[in-house]
């Protein structure tokens, strides 16, 4: 299920535990509505709020920093493919064949993290990706050097290979959710409990469930939010391609 089908599903949760708790009222017998049973029930339902709120605030923070992280990765991966472009440049036309491999490499990461024409990105690290990184410290490896320039243009090419290699590593790592599914459904259900309890303490008319499905909806985006900055490379709030685009243009075709 994609982001907005999960919020969707939350929102209906939250709303029908505040349904049930407007049927409740109506079914429990008196002695189960006196103002001393329904004050317990307010206080239980203070502290399942407290605690809602510091779990929601913290994956709404892990989503945010998790994003961020891989945001930034972003940039620095795109400002070290620039970097290593400029290097072939500089050792001359007998870096063509690394130069080539270099722009492969980056049309490819371009397609498997930002795929167009409808096409849905697959998880998980590309095997061929792979392949064109590897094939590319091989062939810088293979430069021969005429000269102290071309020598330290060498090893630079060949740090930034390592670093390059790096970062993918982290990347996908990073492009993990970081935010479990159990963690997100134990807070639905604490949510659930709550509007349980205002639907109990509540008089039943339009208004009660209009607040009840406005307050369903906004929790319902926050889910949705928490689940968009979990996912960088999808959705609508995903990650731009402009550092991987300026990259592509810095390299011959």
């Amino acid at each position: 299920m994609n982001a907005i089908e999960v919020s969707l599903i939350v929102s209906a949760c939250i709303f029908g535990g505040g349904v049930v708790g407007l049927f409740l009222h109506k079914i429990l017998p008196a002695e189960h509505l006196t103002k001393d049973t329904l004050d317990v029930v307010r206080l239980a339902i203070g502290m399942i709020s407290v605690l809602a709120s510091l779990v929601l605030g913290l994956l709404i923070a892990t989503a945010k920093g998790s994003f961020d992280t891989t945001d930034t990765a972003i940039r620095n991966y795109g400002a070290d493919l620039i970097l290593l472009a400029e290097v072939f440049r500089d050792y001359g036309s007998t870096a063509s064949k690394p130069e080539t491999l270099l722009r492969s490499y980056t049309e490819r990461i371009l397609q498997d993290n930002w795929p167009t024409h409808g096409r849905v990105r697959t998880p998980g690290e590309d095997r061929h990706a792979g392949r064109l990184m590897e094939e590319l410290r091989e062939a810088i490896r293979g430069l021969t050097p005429v000269d102290a320039g071309q020598t330290a243009l060498r090893t630079q090419a060949l740090e930034i290979s390592t670093s390059l290699l790096r970062q993918r590593s982290l990347l996908v790592d990073q492009a993990e959710p970081s935010v479990r599914p159990a963690m997100l459904a134990i807070l639905v259900a604490w949510i659930v409990l709550i509007f349980v309890g205002f639907g109990l303490n509540a008089p039943r008319n339009g208004t009660v469930l209009a607040a009840f499905a406005v307050c369903s909806l906004a929790i319902g985006g926050a889910a949705f939010l928490v689940l968009q900055l979990d996912s960088p490379f999808n959705g609508i709030m995903q990650i731009s391609d402009r550092s991987m685009v300026t990259a592509l243009t810095h390299m011959p075709p």
